[in-house]
């Protein structure tokens, strides 16, 4: 069948938009044009050619970042099975350093905005091997300091950030917006950790004078100025700004991975105004992205501690810990601080010490970061944090660092007295003692706290125990002078 004038007219413009795209990837060329990246994001992948040559990895290079910067990311990974094995094409190739440097740092782009900084990070470096030129060393810098910054690793992070930063004064480059975004994105990963609110707000406001009219350079700026909302404690502006967001018509012009973060900080705000419940319905249907660049699991995990549903914390959490090679660092040290907590409220003090344990060396190993204690119960994660530091005294100088970081980050304390006033009680305990005096059936109180009634009946046992008595309504009688 003869080829039709259009099909011809519409491959021409493809590879044309392809070339243009891949040159201006780096800086000194412009920046890529806005339409191009629409057309490319939208384009069904090839097929992997016998093989490589400059031209086709370059077009494939254009591919890749086309769909980070546009959000077409549903292929996921598989995009990058398609055309690698590990970081190897799967296919023989004949190209040159610079084309392998430039087709690395934009699947190392692409991996990032899916939210899986390891390999993110893999590519950059890779990248940064072949880079035979400084506007290429600037493009794998960029790329690998947000891998490393998403991964939690932010000494290597800010090592990146400085020498890209040298590169930018050294040529002032006025054409570099896909680069400096990254960059610029993992600075605010790094300041995030440092809960540096005023570099986090210089880094929102840098975001949207980079490209005033990019709308997903707005969108992401403004979700930063929500995060230094949370650090601030402006919980009402940032619960009511992150719901604009995440549910306007912004929306659709914005990046997974900046949205998911969102809803991240939006359930933290929630915590902090405890509403847990609420926090954790907020996630209900949220999925992890592979790498766990942002981690639900962890995140709904905040709730279910504060709610003092420890058992379902520990199944939640359990494909984190399992696929602990492949997790992101970030994501998964406060995983390892929240089971810790919930180990030890189970009675289960050989796992709490083992999990907190993990947590210490990981923090030590990443660089120190505050973020893994937001909203964390302060008194039991320093308590923890006290007992393994006896065991692993070299972990002192980061064991004062997390308690600073619990006083500033950690959960409020509950308004309720039961926390002062029923010592020896666990923060389970604590709670349903409050429950107990309600009219509700422990049935009722059962499917409040999304336990079965032989849990809630097992800890009501405890609770009567610890008062001397024998049943409910001589629970309450004990109770209601302490609680009212």
């Amino acid at each position: 069948m003869p080829t039709s004038q259009s099909s011809v007219e519409a491959r021409s413009l493809l590879r044309a938009a392809s070339i243009v795209t891949a040159t201006r990837l780096v800086p000194g060329h412009g920046n890529p044009d806005r339409r191009h990246l629409v057309l490319l994001a939208e384009t069904e992948p090839f097929d992997p050619p016998r093989a490589w040559t400059d031209e086709s990895a370059r077009a494939l290079a254009a591919l890749f970042a086309a769909r980070a910067r546009r959000d077409a990311l549903g292929l996921g990974s598989a995009l990058i099975s398609r055309y690698f094995d590990a970081a190897r094409l799967t296919r023989p190739a004949t190209i040159s350093m610079a084309t392998r440097s430039l087709l690395y740092s934009s699947v190392g782009e692409y991996a990032c905005a899916l939210g899986w900084p390891q390999v993110g990070a893999r590519f950059g470096d890779e990248a940064l091997l072949f880079a035979d030129s400084d506007e290429l060393r600037f493009y794998a810098l960029a790329v690998g300091a947000m891998g490393h910054a998403l991964n939690g690793e932010y000494e290597s992070a800010a090592a990146g950030m400085a020498s890209a930063s040298e590169l930018s004064h050294a040529y002032d480059w006025r054409d570099a917006i896909g680069p400096s975004y990254l960059l610029l994105l993992a600075d605010s990963l790094v300041s995030s950790a440092r809960m540096d609110h005023d570099r986090l707000t210089r880094v929102a406001e840098e975001l949207a004078a980079l490209d005033p009219d990019d709308p997903y350079l707005d969108y992401s700026a403004r979700a930063i100025a929500v995060m230094c909302q949370l650090i601030r404690g402006e919980y009402a502006d940032g619960i009511a700004g992150s719901w604009q967001l995440l549910h306007g018509s912004q929306r659709h012009t914005s990046q997974r991975m900046i949205r998911d973060f969102l809803a991240c900080i939006r359930s933290d705000m929630l915590i902090a105004q405890g509403q847990y419940t609420e926090a954790l319905l907020s996630l209900t249907t949220s999925q992890n992205p592979e790498g766990h660049g942002i981690c639900f699991s962890m995140q709904r995990s905040a709730s279910l501690l504060l709610l003092g549903r420890e058992r379902d914390l520990l199944a939640e959490t359990e494909g984190c810990v399992a696929s602990e090679a492949d997790h992101c660092l970030r994501t998964l040290t406060p995983v390892l601080l929240q089971r810790a907590i919930a180990f030890d409220r189970l009675g289960y003090e050989r796992r709490a010490h083992q999990s907190m344990e993990s947590a210490l060396l990981l923090i030590a190993r990443t660089g120190n970061s505050m973020t893994p204690f937001i909203m964390l119960p302060p008194q039991e994660c320093a308590n923890l944090v006290e007992k393994a530091v006896r065991a692993h005294p070299e972990l002192t100088t980061t064991a004062n660092f997390i308690y600073a970081a619990l006083d500033r980050v950690g959960a409020p304390v509950a308004l309720t007295p039961t926390a002062v006033e029923l010592p020896g009680f666990t923060p389970t305990e604590r709670a349903l003692a409050d429950a107990l005096l309600s009219p509700l059936s422990l049935a009722d109180i059962a499917r409040e706290r999304g336990v079965s009634p032989n849990t809630i009946k097992s800890q009501v046992r405890s609770i009567y125990l610890k008062l001397g008595v024998s049943g409910r309504s001589e629970a309450v009688e004990a109770l209601r002078p302490l609680l009212e």
